[in-house]
């Protein structure tokens, strides 16, 4: 078995042999583009909506992804998903977002009208057609799978393929109890990289870079430097601070995440922060920290409860769920948790060098509050300062990253925090090589596992002594790794 899977492995092109390195090609090969788009994403589950875009019966959007386009719909008999193309002659129906109305998807060829359930109703001049021709069965929209899971509508072209709460694995369960389905969008922007899609994903993939790209975040951040530092080994007091500076610096550091996404800590939740600035902890700035992020997880609870928002026991979630602040769901799709609010990205590739970059801002908003909710992104350049401070950093680095792939034949990785690169990459392997599903499903459930994890084994490619077992989920955030940690083992 394990010769067989070898074998299968063997033929992928530019595959990885060494898990700490990753060759260039990946990123800029048409070829390796073409078997992404051959046997990647005709088999995973994507992100293809949040369900707040299609609030009302007949409210549709298209999804694309590559050269396929794919219609989500509510009907009235809930949402589904369809091909974006006219059964007589292949017109694309969609274009964008939209309502069908009562005439439903018309063809601008010749007439043709599909409901909102997909059923053909209308065929111009049906006579002149062999009866065979119409069955129903064949001129209906053709259906798409369609799966629902934190607030969004995923779709997958592969029928056979295992549902999308079993490929998902753990990390359902993990953002579930965070009210992810109950999340309500604040802004939504996107922007054309000119760079590979699974690059643009790794910017995201680990904190190692926040020293040099965002200065502001770690010079704020407690104990800078102890986890990426040269004999950093995890959270650890700054001791330059007393008790009361340690948690001021918590609070401007949470401040700076949530002016700088623009999102991730909500306005409201840095407020509730602010209150505490005067909190009496003890002495100890170790202490002192893990009572300050204890209280504000009550503070954001209590505040979030009495306006309304559906919010969870935020105390006994960070206790239960370890989670990581920048969550990744393969192949495409990021939840960032700071504590009720988050951030979300997706990315789609358009070429072997360019991707489609999208930002959401997601907050758990008051049940009935009137809100102007996004329909479509707003688009704009890349270096754009329109784009919060964070993701702006992040741009600058990415198409400076894809012209220099050129110059160079494989990234090396640090085994310990860059991890999540190496473990989907070797998924995406797993993939192009056509492995059995429950070989992919159970990668699928490792790769799930956040940011800044170790090189894991996701159970076939290459095992080197830096591969290590999948451990249990840990709860991680630059420098406030440990103090978080201390905050989940205070009585709740």
């Amino acid at each position: 078995m394990t010769d067989t899977i070898e074998a299968a492995l063997d033929k992928v092109p530019f595959r990885i042999t060494d898990p700490e390195r990753i060759p260039a090609k990946r990123y800029y090969d048409e070829a390796f583009f073409e078997a992404e788009k051959e046997h990647l994403w005709p088999r995973v589950w994507q992100m293809a909506c949040r369900l707040e875009e299609i609030p009302e019966v007949g409210d549709y959007v298209e999804y694309t992804i590559l050269d396929k386009s794919v219609i989500v719909v509510r009907g009235k008999q809930g949402v589904k998903a369809f091909k974006n193309a006219c059964r007589h002659r292949g017109v694309r129906l969609a274009n964008g977002p939209g309502n069908c109305g009562a005439s439903g998807f018309v063809c601008p060829f010749h007439g043709w009208r599909w409901n909102a359930e997909g059923d053909c109703s209308f065929v111009f001049g049906r006579k002149v057609f062999s009866e065979e021709v119409l069955d129903q069965a064949e001129i209906d929209l053709e259906p798409v799978r369609i799966d629902f899971w934190a607030g969004c509508a995923f779709i997958n072209f592969d029928e056979n393929a295992r549902p999308l709460r079993e490929t998902l694995g753990p990390i359902a369960q993990r953002l579930d109890a965070r009210n992810a389905d109950k999340l309500k969008m604040d802004w939504w922007c996107a922007t054309v990289l000119p760079t590979n899609w699974k690059l643009a994903m790794e910017a995201f993939q680990e904190g190692y870079h926040v020293m040099q790209t965002h200065p502001q975040l770690h010079d704020l951040g407690p104990g800078a430097g102890a986890i990426y530092g040269p004999d950093g080994d995890g959270w650890a007091p700054n001791l330059d601070l007393d008790a009361r500076e340690t948690v001021g610096k918590f609070i401007d550091f949470y401040k700076r995440t949530g002016s700088g996404m623009d999102g991730m800590l909500h306005k409201t939740e840095a407020e509730s922060l602010e209150k505490l600035r005067d909190l009496d902890v003890p002495d100890d700035p170790a202490e002192a920290a893990a009572t300050f992020i204890a209280k504000a997880y009550e503070q954001v609870e209590q505040d979030a409860r009495e306006r309304g928002a559906p919010i969870f026991n935020v105390p006994r979630v960070f206790a239960e769920e370890k989670f990581k602040a920048v969550d990744y769901i393969f192949p495409h799709f990021f939840l960032l948790p700071m504590i009720s609010a988050m951030s979300s990205y997706r990315i789609r590739p358009l070429t072997p060098e360019t991707c489609l970059f999208e930002i959401w801002s997601l907050v758990l908003r008051p049940e009935g509050e009137v809100y102007d909710t996004p329909s479509e992104p707003t688009i704009l350049p890349y270096d754009s300062d329109q784009f919060p401070e964070i993701p702006r950093q992040d741009y600058s680095n990415l198409p400076i990253q894809q012209l220099g792939l050129h110059n160079f034949d494989e990234m090396r990785l640090a085994k310990d925090i860059e991890g999540t690169i190496s473990n989907y990459q070797r998924l995406i392997d797993g993939y192009l090589a056509g492995l059995d599903m429950d070989l992919l499903i159970h990668a699928n459930h490792v790769v799930n596992s956040g940011y800044d994890s170790s090189i894991l084994d996701i159970g076939f490619g290459p095992v080197t002594d830096a591969v290590h077992e999948p451990e249990e989920m840990v709860t991680s955030y630059t420098d406030m790794r440990r103090t978080t940690e201390l905050a989940q083992d205070a009585p709740v």
